[in-house]
């Protein structure tokens, strides 16, 4: 008896309907045989990461999962995100704190083209504002652009040159870093103010601006703030000024610059350089090589 036949009265037959969305028999009845696919312990584990990093989207939620050993396509973390809603999609409309309308010097983007290969080598430096319940606050902060770290910030509640002072003295005081530091910014007035540039000098830096409207020229500083809004901002309750500070020197310090992926990507590998330097001390002592090369290499480690 032909499948049609098989058919009961006013249902398409199975082999007419594999025809026409084009798969084959066989195919058809190995799907209805597979059981359905039991994702509770990896939607626990999804959970665990979204509570840690409630701002992480599927992409960085399946890169996690994989550093902890877990195995994971992406697009069935993207599903089981999608069903318990908890993908962040998060948008508030921006605060101008650029205010390059002024009469000062400004100086060339000296950036372009240009690789980074160590510490100390290039800062970049950029404001935002934080929303609290009364009020606008603004944070600045000075990022060393090969280890992506925040060597220095500060919030405020006035958009001044003190703010940015603040961040760099701050920043200066922490890294004690030799001459020749390209300490690059945007145009705003607080960069560009006689305090903030004598300030930069004395220390041996070198400025250097973004060009007018093209925030891609101060890249790594506009993606930290976007990390900060979206992981922390956008999802935090600031009762007062001070509350903010507490809050947003958590995330900078605990967070972003010790706890987070991006330095899982570091070309030294921080933290597992440093154990194997330190495991070969002790051989290379009793073969009398020079550590005077590895030990440079450890402070450097040390100082990310």
């Amino acid at each position: 008896m032909t499948a049609e036949r098989d058919a009961p009265a006013g249902q398409v037959p199975v082999a007419r309907a594999c025809e026409l969305v084009s798969v084959s028999r066989s195919w058809y009845y190995d799907r209805r045989k597979r059981k359905p696919r039991d994702d509770t312990a990896l939607q626990d584990e999804i959970e665990k990461i979204v509570v840690e990093f409630p701002g992480y989207g599927y992409r960085r939620v399946t890169r996690e999962l994989h550093d902890r050993g877990r195995r994971a396509n992406h697009k069935r973390v993207l599903r089981i995100m999608r069903d318990k809603s908890w993908l962040c999609r998060l948008q508030r409309r921006g605060r101008r704190t650029t205010l390059s309308n002024h009469g000062l010097p400004v100086y060339p983007n000296l950036l372009k083209n240009r690789a980074v290969t160590g510490l100390n080598q290039v800062w970049v430096a950029d404001i935002t504002y934080i929303r609290l319940p009364r009020e606008f606050v603004y944070l600045a902060a000075i990022l060393d652009a090969h280890s992506r770290k925040v060597v220095g910030w500060n919030l405020s509640r006035r958009l001044d040159v003190s703010l940015t002072l603040t961040a760099l003295e701050c920043a200066l005081a922490k890294r004690r870093p030799g001459p020749g530091v390209i300490h690059h910014s945007d145009q705003g007035v607080q960069y560009a103010a006689g305090d903030y540039v004598a300030k930069a000098r004395e220390a041996g830096m070198v400025l250097s601006m973004s060009r007018k409207g093209q925030p891609r020229d101060n890249a790594q500083a506009e993606s930290f703030f976007r990390t900060l809004k979206v992981e922390q901002v956008y999802l935090s309750e600031y009762l007062d000024f001070e509350d903010a500070y507490k809050q947003l020197g958590h995330f900078i310090e605990d967070v972003y610059n010790r706890n987070r992926e991006r330095f899982k990507n570091l070309p030294l590998q921080t933290l597992y350089e440093v154990g194997f330097f330190l495991k070969t001390l002790s051989l290379n002592y009793v073969l009398g090589l020079n550590l005077s090369l590895l030990k440079r290499a450890v402070q450097e480690l040390q100082a990310t």
